[in-house]
């Protein structure tokens, strides 16, 4: 998704690197907009970031005296979207939307008593078109309705300095590695021949534009993205893409890369979507670690900025904090002797312990079954030789 950039220099939208088309073939794979993004290691990478991030707790804290104390959660963190959209599915939609265009859009429909908001319908991303005027004003239109900034909830990943919408990891990944500037010579002239399907539409919402006016305006619309100019507009034009999932799939087509890379892009590794690593043979010592590897090094960084954002939802100074250990579950073994060096180190006593599986606390007629199972030994006598 991508809009006009007003004042700054724009990144390259994979959709402005090449026009798209409808079908063309690539070796032996089709790509059109129906099978953009069905590749499977693109969809094993994007389902498992969502599974895992919607599957943990997601409860509102405050500091009491340096300590995190859980409070009541408000309504906008048990059904944000509505009776029929608990939290778990608002965050899988949510989540799955970022990772995959970069942005995710809401309509707020209803706030609390402090005007925050308690509802927020999850849109889909093709429906919303965004506008900035000059002043930096941003609104929005959804299915052709307008809407000011404060109607809507964006919630943006990998932003640019400057600019109003978020990329996808893929987009990110194709600005990044900069090889869209010198693509292979087949990839360009692929790209460059045909164009059935335009890569978005610019729509003037006031009047009809006459046809030799809309090639003038579309030339130099043209001219100006080319350029990575800015193009100026008055205050009655908007600006949608099309077809962003299907460009990124021709960039990844284009560019022939393998699942590894595609997982690398959105931060999975391979092992964990079931991937074979050529003279690779990647093992772990227990399952804990690899989880919290994965943890660490992909997806906390996701987790920090919706706890972020997810906490501009509560009045201050509460915030929402995911409760990772739903991620880091260990095995029965290593759970024990954590759990037990815990209480030999008065970490934490028997009771907090057993807390964690659900367990009530010992009762005297425990204790007494404990020693009889585990009798006391008696104190060792003290031995004596000659000459003490």
């Amino acid at each position: 998704m991508s809009l006009l950039f007003r004042g700054t220099t724009p990144p390259p939208r994979i959709g402005n690197m090449f026009p798209s088309r409808t079908r063309k073939q690539v070796g032996s794979v089709a790509v059109t907009d129906q099978t953009a993004l069905q590749h499977s290691a693109v969809w094993a990478a994007l389902r498992l970031r969502a599974d895992l991030i919607s599957s943990m707790p997601a409860d509102a804290y405050r500091k009491v005296q340096g300590i995190d104390v859980e409070v009541p959660s408000p309504p906008v963190l048990l059904n944000p979207g509505g009776d029929e959209w608990d939290l778990g599915t608002w965050l899988w939609a949510s989540q799955f939307d970022l990772d995959r265009v970069g942005n995710c859009f809401g309509v707020i429909t209803e706030v609390d008593g402090s005007g925050r908001p308690k509802v927020i319908q999850l849109q889909e991303h093709t429906q919303v078109a965004v506008k900035v005027a000059r002043d930096g004003t941003v609104s929005y239109r959804i299915n052709g309705k307008p809407y000011k900034a404060e109607e809507i909830w964006h919630e943006r990943q990998y932003r640019l300095p400057g600019q109003v919408m978020g990329l996808s990891a893929l987009s990110l990944a194709a600005y990044s590695i900069g090889q869209y500037l010198s693509a292979q010579q087949f990839g360009i002239e692929w790209f460059t021949n045909g164009g059935a399907v335009p890569s978005g539409v610019l729509r003037n919402k006031d009047k009809v534009i006459p046809d030799d006016a809309a090639d003038v305006i579309k030339e130099r619309f043209k001219v100006a993205i080319a350029d990575r100019d800015v193009f100026v507009t008055g205050n009655d034009w908007e600006y949608s893409t099309l077809n962003v999932s299907t460009n990124e799939a021709q960039f990844l087509a284009s560019q022939e890369y393998s699942s590894t890379d595609i997982g690398r892009f959105i931060g999975v590794p391979g092992d964990l979507i079931d991937l074979s690593v050529k003279g690779q043979n990647v093992t772990y010592a227990n399952i804990s670690q690899r989880n919290l590897q994965f943890l660490i090094m992909n997806l906390w960084p996701a987790v920090r900025r919706r706890q972020v954002s997810l906490s501009k939802l509560l009045p201050a100074p509460r915030y929402v904090r995911f409760n990772t250990d739903a991620l880091l579950q260990m095995d029965p073994e290593t759970k024990s002797k954590v759990l037990g060096q815990q209480i030999r180190d008065r970490m934490r006593t028997a009771t907090e312990v057993r807390r964690v599986d659900n367990f009530e606390p010992f009762t005297d007629d425990d204790y007494a079954e404990f020693d009889r199972l585990f009798p006391k030994s008696q104190a060792p006598q003290k031995s004596t030789t000659i000459g003490d």
